[in-house]
């Protein structure tokens, strides 16, 4: 073995070396039975020539010159067919240094020296491309045509954030869409590439990936338990300056970090009820708590 557990490897490195011995001898025989049947094959070359001038001559017969010519002949494909075991025997002795096909990191030894191991069934280390790395997510399909269309436009940012780690997010660009929607979960596989240079995401790691669609300046955004469902639409409570409040519909968008972006139906500046909305009727009084005092009570508190 030509390296340690968790190496870091580059390709060609050689990471074993199986006995090359037995496949020597066998590269140095086939070498000797070329060598042999080449000086054979001279030997026959000759003898064709002068049974071919002999019966020009009137001197062999028409058999001689047969047997001369099939002896040839079969000197000849003896040759190839020696040169090519010749090449086959080198191809094995040459397998006998395994090297790595892979920039990457290796994993865990499944041989120790002096092993007796088989193609196929053998294992004898994994290596795990690390520089770039991959990460594999689902989106649901709503989002395909959004992303699609942005995707055409030039690449896509994802960032992922390793579990515990979520000052330190790693940066990438989408790569891949899958060809078809997952019926069974509605989803869609995306891929995205990332550099990892400093080596923050790890093989076979779940993270939490973010993938920027677009971005939305100066919107107005409400805390999300704002937003209550009605028969018909999405409404908020608001405040008014006396301080009762009003039922108003809205437009509400996305929802991200806690907060609620009101497309419409709503300014900025204006409060809104975040707590014990079950309590409230339009026109009743409400009045300002800070969070601390909100948490664990059923009255009615706004935020602006």
């Amino acid at each position: 073995m030509h390296f340690k557990e968790g190496q870091e490897v580059k390709v060609g490195d050689e990471l074993f070396t199986i006995d090359p011995r037995p496949f020597q001898a066998t590269l140095n025989q086939a070498q000797a039975n070329l060598q042999r049947d080449q000086a054979q094959l001279v030997n026959g070359r000759l003898t064709f020539e002068r049974t071919s001038n002999l019966l020009s001559s009137k001197i062999a017969s028409q058999a001689d010159y047969d047997a001369a010519l099939s002896a040839y002949q079969s000197a000849q494909s003896t040759v190839v067919a020696d040169a090519a075991a010749v090449t086959n025997a080198q191809l094995s002795l040459d397998y006998t240094a395994i090297t790595s096909p892979i920039e990457g990191r290796t994993g865990n030894l499944t041989i120790k020296e002096g092993n007796v191991v088989k193609a196929v069934d053998d294992v004898l280390v994994s290596i795990t491309q690390i520089h770039p790395i991959y990460v594999a997510f689902s989106v649901p399909e709503d989002a395909l045509p959004a992303i699609r269309q942005q995707s055409s436009r030039g690449s896509m940012p994802v960032t992922a954030y390793p579990p515990g780690d979520t000052n330190n997010p790693a940066r990438g660009e989408l790569t891949f869409i899958d060809n078809s929607v997952d019926t069974n979960t509605g989803t869609i596989l995306l891929k995205a590439t990332f550099p990892n240079a400093n080596t923050v995401l790890w093989p076979g790691q779940f993270v939490q990936t973010s993938l920027v669609l677009s971005n939305l300046t100066q919107a107005v955004v409400v805390p999300s338990q704002a937003v209550q469902t009605g028969q018909n639409s999405e409404f908020l409570f608001v405040v008014k300056g006396d301080d009762t409040v009003e039922a108003r519909s809205v437009t509400a968008g996305i929802t991200y970090g806690g907060v609620r972006v009101i497309t419409s139906g709503l300014k900025t500046g204006e409060t809104v009820v975040t707590d014990g909305q079950v309590r409230l009727t339009a026109g009743a009084k409400v009045s300002a708590k800070p969070a601390s005092a909100v948490a664990g009570t059923n009255s009615p508190s706004a935020q602006e």
